[in-house]
């Protein structure tokens, strides 16, 4: 069995007073019985002496390797405490990683499961709030818009309910993240010596304190910035933004992928040459607003428009001078019946459509007689020529006129036609 340095200690010490013990018997002995046996007893003291002076200096000696091996045994404890330490911040920080990339696996589900732009923003933007939106913190989601080429914004909340923001195509710091492409960290922004903050507040109107905006890129193709702030200083660290580069990386591949879909669907339902929707996409959505109109008690209009002798336009001039003017009547009709709820249409061929959301004949008759008048006036360049088209048009209104669909547009068809029967370039009322 192996003995610890205190046994073998209190060992020793039982030795030496064993031995005291037994000198002091020989010396009761040689004092009261035989006096002669002092010679023995100062050998044995002398012996003794010697033996404990060789047990001192051992004793020294096994006292000094004890202090030793304790300091060697503190030291070992505290570095296996240091490492002790060590591992559970490992640990801890491992956890925290095994946190964020649970969170990071449901985030991309989600964006998986969205396909269109409108419901993969709403889906990025939900997670970010729930991931990093601490309070009063808003997010901000900026698209670039693919005929300006500038930022928009597309989406902007504080804990889920939207918040307006005055700076629809960005601030400074959103400038600052489109020059650079690189993600921007603000923990104080009153002591970033790159911004004026004085100016910021002016513009905006809010209070802006601490940043994270983050570009989202796919490829070398920038798409927009998602970006959160807040206005308490250090609401952000160096963590949260690795780990919104992180979600920017995944979500810029769905929000590319979310407009791929979005313009799949819209070549789907929309005429390639003229921009208008298709006759299929218009039957459905009249569908939805008859029942909607009739839920409201409300009433809709319903315009045919077709191009006069258009047939002259091609023979005189060739096709592709048929395409352009049907090119410039749409652009007409997105212009001037840009009110929210119509429906443009290309019905086929040279005709057109319009279902304009509650509003009745007469509103109507006079939109579709500014209309024809426009048309009228426009001028058309064909082979190096001006020239100048006309269109007829037909009105009829639901429910005064018809009860479903088909006869709506049947009662708009027979408007038409007796108005190119009348003289063309003119409007007929079912």
């Amino acid at each position: 069995m192996i003995q610890t340095p205190k046994q073998r200690l209190f060992r020793q010490h039982l030795f030496a007073f064993s031995l005291l013990l037994l000198l002091v018997g020989f010396f009761v002995y040689a004092m009261r019985l035989d006096q002669d046996f002092f010679f023995f007893l100062s050998t044995a003291l002398f012996l003794s002496l010697v033996i404990l002076i060789l047990f001192h200096k051992r004793f020294k000696k096994k006292r000094a390797t004890v202090k030793l091996q304790r300091e060697e045994l503190f030291e070992k404890v505290n570095l296996l405490r240091t490492e002790f330490e060590k591992e559970n911040d490992v640990i801890t920080a491992f956890r925290g990683e095994i946190v964020s990339y649970s969170q990071l696996k449901k985030l991309v589900e989600n964006l998986s499961a969205s396909l269109s732009v409108e419901e993969t923003t709403h889906t990025l933007c939900r997670e970010v709030t729930d991931l990093l939106g601490r309070q009063n913190t808003i997010v901000i989601l900026y698209l670039l818009e693919a005929q300006t080429g500038e930022l928009a914004i597309v989406y902007s909340s504080r804990q889920h309910r939207p918040v307006h923001i005055k700076q629809k195509r960005g601030d400074v710091f959103d400038r600052w993240v489109m020059k650079m492409l690189t993600p921007l960290l603000l923990e104080d922004a009153r002591r970033d010596f790159r911004f004026d903050m004085d100016k910021i507040d002016g513009e905006e109107g809010r209070v802006i304190e601490s940043l994270l905006s983050v570009p989202l890129i796919v490829g070398n193709k920038p798409l927009g910035i998602l970006r959160l702030d807040n206005p308490e200083p250090r609401s952000f660290t160096h963590k949260d933004l690795r780990f919104l580069k992180t979600i920017a990386d995944v979500s810029a591949v769905a929000l590319e992928n979310a407009q791929l879909y979005d313009k799949v669907e819209d070549l789907a339902i929309r005429d390639s040459l003229t921009g208008l929707y298709l006759r299929r996409y218009l039957m459905e959505r009249m569908d939805e607003e008859t029942k909607r109109h009739l839920r409201r008690d409300k009433e809709m209009s319903f315009v045919m428009i077709d191009l006069d002798h258009f047939k002259r336009y091609n023979d005189n001039f060739g096709h592709p001078a048929g395409d352009i003017v049907l090119k410039s009547i749409a652009a007409l009709m997105q212009k001037h019946f840009s009110s929210p709820g119509n429906l443009l249409c290309r019905y086929g061929g040279e005709e057109f459509c319009v279902l304009l959301s509650e509003c009745d004949k007469e509103e109507a008759r006079d939109l579709a007689r500014v209309f024809v008048e426009a048309v009228a006036a426009e001028k058309i360049l064909l082979r190096r020529e001006e020239t100048r088209v006309t269109v007829s048009a037909g009105v009829a209104s639901f429910p005064a006129d018809a009860k479903t669909r088909e006869d709506l547009i049947v009662k708009a068809d027979k408007a038409l036609y007796e108005a190119k029967h009348r003289g063309r370039n003119r409007v007929q009322c079912a």
